[in-house]
């Protein structure tokens, strides 16, 4: 497992309707505060503002196809070429990080090939890396852009 210390953090938060609305600094929109938006946007803050990953390269919540399926990643990281480097599944803090999330997360990495997958819920993170084949448990995430070592 790897161990985050997220920063200090203050979302701004609205309310309209009787319900919550936290701004999204990445894509500079409101969006509705749901429990697996509250952990992708703490984690956003901890790429960007503690592991130092450009704002510019990360994709959040977009759609590609997984065959005849539509399916929607949380967040992608992409290398200094635009390429796919990290592959970040968030789920709410409740939900456990198990098999079933691990596959899920593989599944998308079928058509994204990325060398780095972490799934989070916001207290526990697991990151792995994934190179011809082989997927290695991570003790921390890697530095932005390092390419896996030797032997990988």
């Amino acid at each position: 497992m790897i161990s985050i210390s997220y920063p200090r953090y203050e979302p701004k938060i609205k309310k309209n309707g009787g319900k919550e609305y936290i701004f999204d600094t990445m894509r500079k929109r409101w969006l509705a505060l749901t429990p697996e938006e509250w952990v992708r946007q703490h984690f956003l803050q901890y790429l960007t503002g503690v592991m130092h990953y450009p704002p510019t390269l990360i994709a959040v919540e977009r759609a590609f196809d997984l065959g005849e399926l539509k399916k929607r990643f949380d967040i992608v990281v992409h290398d200094r070429d635009s390429k796919p480097w990290m592959l970040v599944e968030c789920k709410e803090m409740k939900i456990p990080l198990d098999g079933k999330v691990l596959d899920q997360v593989l599944r998308y990495h079928i058509i994204l090939r990325v060398p780095y997958i972490v799934i989070t819920n916001g207290k526990d993170c697991f990151g792995f890396s994934n190179c011809n084949g082989q997927v290695r448990e991570l003790r921390e995430l890697p530095a932005y852009g390092s390419s896996l070592p030797a032997g990988e």
